[in-house]
């Protein structure tokens, strides 16, 4: 899966639409209050991984690193 595709799942799975997600990030973390300039990001695959832990913040997810079984 794409990481567009991915985080778009998310924003829906969480519930939220991509204006409310931008509003949030916006106030939160001074991002652009723009949905033109995630969805940018989002379609050239640009987005930091600040931004993604931001997001996922924001979404109230944690990202967390799990060693793969062997």
């Amino acid at each position: 899966m794409s990481v567009r595709n991915e985080i778009k799942a998310q924003i829906v799975r969480a519930g939220f639409t991509m204006q409310e997600v931008v509003d949030l990030l916006h106030d939160e973390y001074g991002w652009s209050d723009s949905v033109s300039n995630l969805s940018a990001k989002l379609q050239r695959e640009s987005i930091r991984y600040k931004e993604v832990m931001e997001l996922a913040d924001v979404l109230g997810y944690d990202l967390v690193w799990k060693r793969r079984e062997r």
